[in-house]
């Protein structure tokens, strides 16, 4: 059921044709709707999918209306410096290792800090992602995350784990998705699919 849901909506909103991996987004509402069975998500409107899948010079970032059913922003996000160059291949949740860590987030309350606006996560896994609010780990705005760079480089500039975005649209995004909803990073990789507790509840 909750599979055929979730292809629904994928064709419904186009996602494939926008470039969101098919197996990104069924995850992603896989976890959104056991966690929002579990009642874990304050603010269930909006889904935000970080497709890891896909080289960082490609808008892979993708903030969903789910109650309206449509993209409300689709945009460029940056991986871990440790994590890879052009492609996210390797994922850690230990402090300082500067590697992205993948699965399911709560977003929290947004900050003014040394990145400017930001935005506090918690993850959500156990052994992947649950060190994030130790690690400083937040949604914020770079200026190393813009097209210019990527087509400079060939690649983003990259974060310490962070999944930063562009500094332009880091308000906007922030507003749309803070305060209890939730965050999925994707990557097709078979440990995190056979780890995840959430996946496999």
């Amino acid at each position: 059921m909750i599979a055929a849901k979730a292809d629904s909506i994928y064709d419904t909103l186009h996602l494939l044709q926008a470039g969101l991996q098919e197996e990104a987004f069924e995850l992603a509402y896989e976890g959104y709707y056991k966690l929002l069975e579990q009642g874990k998500m304050s603010k269930k409107d909006v889904l935000t999918i970080a497709d890891f899948s896909k080289p960082s010079s490609e808008e892979r970032l993708f903030v969903i209306d789910m109650e309206k059913g449509k993209i409300l922003f689709q945009t460029l996000v940056a991986h871990g410096r440790k994590s890879g160059l052009i492609y996210a291949t390797e994922f850690s949740n230990k402090p300082e290792s500067n590697k992205s860590s993948l699965g399911f987030y709560l977003t929290m309350q947004p900050y003014y800090g040394g990145k400017g606006y930001a935005l506090r996560l918690q993850g959500l896994e156990k052994g992947i992602n649950d060190n994030a609010f130790e690690r400083a780990i937040v949604l914020h705005g770079s200026d190393y995350v813009t097209s210019q760079f990527a087509n400079s480089n060939g690649y983003l500039g990259r974060s310490l784990g962070c999944p930063a975005v562009p500094t332009k649209q880091t308000k906007a995004i922030i507003n749309s998705i803070k305060n209890g909803s939730l965050l999925f990073i994707y990557h097709p990789t078979e440990e995190y699919k056979t780890k995840s507790t959430i996946l496999n509840s």
